[in-house]
């Protein structure tokens, strides 16, 4: 009777584990479950499935990732971020400090990373002093996905359509400069209004904070000499020099980054390019005409509210050429509903704060409607 009682158990604790998992990794579950449906009534060879994905922008994810990390492991944003709050006096001059912190910080580490230096910073403050944190986690979810907006490096959706697109780094730049400048100048209105002039004592955050300044100043070095790679569109051996040289000097660093986000990445375009060959979805995707701007642009704002920023991008750059177009839409799109960009749930998620969700739907929601008449009407000037 114990043996058939401890058989009966081993199933379910399987099948928990599985649903603890997928709880965790919703949008990994979501491709998976995808995937399979897709194999099943649309089925693909395998050795056909790797031509679906755009391994340049992989290979260029991968990398960035396991230099962010070494910038993130050194201690220097936290060094820096504690530094920088100590000449601050006032909740609201605190507030516009950490969005002007994590916006600049997410033009050069991707928003993701960005987040995790700037929320938990947020986190610790709060132990010294009381802070508005629902309000602070939001405005700085909405700063990382303003400040991303400037620089193929700020989030998977730029790096994506950088590489696609073939631009330089510096036309990129020049083309979503305007975006940016407008979005960034509504968040620091937007902040100046939500946070009030009270006084802040700050003075007891004094715990040390140490630098590995030997891992700050190679990590820097190599994401300078990166990015020029990938630029020339020679990720592979960038990736391949950076990968080596850190297994063999920090291989912790390697092993910790995201290779979760990796997975999820291939699956992506597998899944998202595989959706959209299907006669049906072709069909009512084409009839869309996002050849023209301003569609493309309505298409990217739109859609993202529905299957987050990243697969927008990745669904419609096969339908239009229009790089800049496709950007704008996708940039706006990360506001608005959380599922907009993953950036969202990630500050929520450290935030740890109940009823979060509805406060952030009630400040990002207009700012999405806000965003996508100040972006329609800068792509018909510029």
């Amino acid at each position: 009777m114990r043996e058939s009682e401890q058989g009966a158990r081993e199933p379910l604790s399987l099948l928990r584990r599985v649903g603890a998992f997928a709880a965790s990794e919703p949008v990994l579950a979501i491709l998976v479950v995808a995937f399979v449906a897709l194999q099943i009534y649309a089925p693909r060879s395998i050795a056909s499935l790797p031509a679906l994905v755009d391994w340049q922008t992989v290979m260029t994810l991968a990398g960035l990732l396991i230099l962010t990390k070494g910038i993130e492991y050194s201690g220097l944003l936290t060094w820096l971020a504690h530094k920088l709050v100590h000449h601050i006096h006032s909740e609201r001059g605190l507030a516009l400090l950490l969005v002007a912190l994590a916006a600049a910080l997410s033009t050069i580490v991707t928003n993701d990373v960005a987040l995790f230096v700037v929320v938990p910073l947020v986190l610790s403050l709060h132990k010294l002093t009381p802070l508005p944190l629902k309000r602070l986690v939001i405005v700085i979810a909405l700063a990382v996905n303003a400040g991303s907006v400037l620089t193929p490096l700020g989030n998977p959706q730029n790096l994506f359509l950088w590489q696609v697109s073939g631009v330089s780094f510096g036309r990129f730049v020049v083309g979503l400069a305007p975006l940016c400048a407008f979005l960034m100048t509504m968040l620091i209105v937007l902040a100046a209004f939500l946070f009030k002039a009270i006084p802040l004592d700050l003075s007891k955050d004094a715990a040390p904070q140490r630098v590995d300044r030997a891992l700050a100043s190679v990590a820097a070095v190599l994401f300078v000499a990166f990015v020029l790679l990938a630029d020339a569109h020679h990720a592979g051996v960038a990736l391949a020099a950076v990968a080596a040289g850190f297994v063999i000097w920090r291989i912790r660093i390697v092993l910790k980054i995201d290779w979760l986000l990796l997975l999820i990445f291939v699956l992506m375009f597998i899944v998202l390019r595989s959706v959209a060959a299907l006669p049906a979805i072709h069909h009512a995707l084409t009839s869309l005409s996002l050849q023209t701007p301003m569609r493309a642009f309505a298409a990217g704002a739109v859609l993202s509210q529905v299957i987050s920023n990243v697969p927008a991008a990745i669904v419609l750059a096969g339908f239009t050429h229009d790089w800049r177009a496709l950007a704008f839409g996708v940039s706006v799109g990360g506001f608005g509903v959380a599922i907009g960009s993953l950036a969202n749930l990630i500050a929520v998620r450290l935030s740890g704060e109940r009823g979060v969700w509805l406060s952030f739907h009630l400040i990002a929601v207009p700012f999405w409607l806000a965003a996508f008449l100040g972006g329609a009407l800068l792509l018909h000037l510029f």
